[in-house]
């Protein structure tokens, strides 16, 4: 079995704001990032895939066609976007980097070839700080 795994990047801006609860209670879980005017991050998502390379390219996918998937379905979507108010796959949820990364991946899902399987989403919102998924 082999691993590998393709990195991207996005901007975006989003705040971490429950509507059902006060402005103080939302700053008082949320700290700085409930603030009313957003704020963003320089997010880096890391794809990773697995199955056995190709006997005849020696590749596990065409990283150039993984690249494009990712574009196409994620961050074409998410880049230089607000994530509460232009994200379809977030609509109606809490805009946090463990939702975000979960959306990531049902976007990704299914649309891999068959010869691989998606085996985990890694998302840094910063250089200390970053969220991964298995499915």
């Amino acid at each position: 079995m082999v691993f590998l795994t393709r990195i991207e990047h996005f901007n975006a801006a989003h705040k971490l704001y429950n509507p059902s609860w006060t402005r103080e209670k939302n700053e008082e879980v949320f700290g700085a990032c409930a603030n009313e005017n957003w704020h963003g991050h320089n997010y880096e998502l890391y794809v990773t895939i697995e199955g056995d390379p190709d006997p005849e390219t020696g590749f596990l996918m065409d990283v150039k066609k993984l690249s494009n998937i990712i574009k196409d379905r994620v961050t074409e979507k998410l880049d230089h976007k607000n994530l509460n108010e232009e994200v379809d796959f977030l609509k109606g949820q809490m805009c946090s980097t463990e939702n975000l990364v979960v959306g990531i991946w049902n976007q990704l899902k299914g649309h891999l070839p068959e010869t691989v399987k998606l085996h985990s989403i890694k998302l840094y919102e910063t250089a200390r700080i970053f969220v991964e998924y298995f499915g």
